[in-house]
């Protein structure tokens, strides 16, 4: 096993401004991490549904500053949202990650899961992320694509980028097969996250770097690496709930997963 720290050191991190919102005392030692920003009734259905399922897990939003009236501490405290966390620095999506994974190492959490906010994912797959943490792994990636998974409705333009470039590319750079590294369906231990040779927690991190730099970097120190089945549904019609879009933001994902490829992020 590589060396990892033993204690939070955050003397060195770099993390946005942010504001905390507690609404109920740590219960749990892992927690699921949702970063959202504006996702209306798709982050209020998500949420309920894991209220049904009563995982063993706490739950913590990490708000990147949304407006649209979907997250009052009402409607949180009601399905058992353990604190929202709300961003008030700079940054995108690595920004909002940096915020909560340092509240939730701070806190004392040895697990931390993230799924996206938008609604997509089943949220069944919980345990799963729980399991492979308490037999020890410390980046386990959720797939679609593994025998157990599914999807529905997934833009087939997402679909060959994801098999035929993203997870081959980050695959090959960190030594271990991934089959979805676009999904944000995953789960890390505190050690990975604290190792000395990782340092999430620095500036560099913006949009979707931090994403594929934690797909890559597991491999590379020997961490140990799995793969859980999920389920990923896009709505049949409508919008596609993503904050991708048009031809430059898909070129923006190209580069900063040939970055991360290249290891233009090691610290």
């Amino acid at each position: 096993m590589p060396d990892v720290a033993t204690y939070v050191d955050d003397t060195d991190w770099e993390i946005p401004e942010f504001e905390v919102l507690e609404l109920a005392p740590k219960c749990h030692d892992a927690v699921l991490i949702i970063p959202v920003l504006n996702e209306g009734e798709r982050i209020q259905s998500q949420l309920r549904v894991l209220a049904s399922l009563d995982h063993p897990v706490d739950v913590v939003v990490a708000d990147g500053g949304s407006t649209d009236g979907s997250l009052e501490p009402a409607f949180l405290t009601e399905v058992r949202v353990r604190a929202l966390l709300t961003k008030t620095g700079q940054g995108r999506l690595s920004a909002q990650l940096r915020m909560a994974y340092a509240w939730a190492l701070r806190q004392g959490y040895h697990g931390i899961l993230t799924v996206d906010g938008n609604g997509k994912d089943g949220m069944e797959a919980v345990p799963l992320f729980l399991d492979k943490l308490a037999a020890g792994y410390d980046y386990v990636q959720g797939s679609r694509y593994l025998p157990s998974g599914g999807h529905k409705n997934t833009p087939l333009e997402r679909t060959l980028a994801n098999r035929l470039i993203h997870a081959p590319l980050l695959s090959l750079a960190s030594g271990t097969r991934l089959t979805d590294t676009t999904n944000g369906y995953r789960a890390y231990s505190a050690r990975y996250l604290l190792a000395p040779r990782v340092q999430p927690f620095r500036d560099v991190f913006v949009s979707y770097e931090l994403l594929f730099y934690l797909s890559v970097r597991a491999g590379q120190l020997g961490f140990r690496v799995g793969e859980v089945p999920v389920t990923r549904r896009y709505p049949e019609m409508g919008k596609t709930p993503t904050k991708i879009t048009g031809l430059s933001g898909k070129l923006k994902i190209l580069r900063q997963t040939v970055l991360a490829a290249l290891g233009s992020f090691k610290p």
